[in-house]
C-alpha cells in the first residue's frame, strides 16, 4: 500500500460473501489485491461441500468462544472448548474444563473485565 505497487497475498478478512457457504462475517482466507488503494479481497464462490461443512464446525466453536468472552461467561468458553474437535477427541470434559482454565489464567491479561477461575491444576498434575 505505501508503495502504490499491486501484489497479490492471501489475507485474513471478514467474509463478506467471499466464501458463500460459509457464515457471513466469520474471518476467512483468500487472495487479496493490496496496492494504493487498500486491502481488496477476491471472491471465491463456495468451498466443496466437505469442506464447508468442516469450516462450519470450527466456526460454530469459536462463535460460541467469542460470546463466552464477550457475555463474560466461563460456562460459554468451558462448551466452546468442549466441543472442539480435537480437544474433545482427545481429553475428557474434567481435562477439558483443566486446561481451558490454565489457559485462561495464563492469558488473563488480555480479557482484564474477564472473571477467571481463581486457580486451576495444571496438565502436569494429571
Amino acid at each position: 500500500m505505501e508503495t502504490q505497487t499491486p501484489a497479490v497475498i492471501t489475507g485474513n478478512v471478514p467474509n463478506e460473501g467471499l466464501i458463500t457457504n460459509l457464515p457471513h462475517g466469520c474471518c476467512v482466507e483468500v487472495p487479496c489485491l493490496v496496492d494504493g488503494n487498500g486491502v481488496q479481497p477476491t471472491h471465491v464462490g463456495g468451498l466443496p461441500p466437505q469442506l464447508a461443512a468442516l469450516n462450519r464446525t470450527n466456526t460454530g466453536v469459536q462463535k460460541l468462544a467469542v460470546a463466552g468472552a464477550l457475555q463474560e461467561s466461563l460456562e460459554h468458553v468451558y462448551r466452546a472448548v468442549s466441543l472442539d474437535p480435537l480437544a474433545s477427541a482427545l481429553l475428557t470434559l474434567d481435562e477439558i474444563r483443566a486446561m481451558t482454565d490454565e489457559l485462561l489464567i495464563a492469558e488473563a491479561r488480555w480479557l482484564p473485565e474477564f472473571c477467571f477461575p481463581q486457580a486451576a491444576p495444571t496438565l502436569d498434575s494429571h
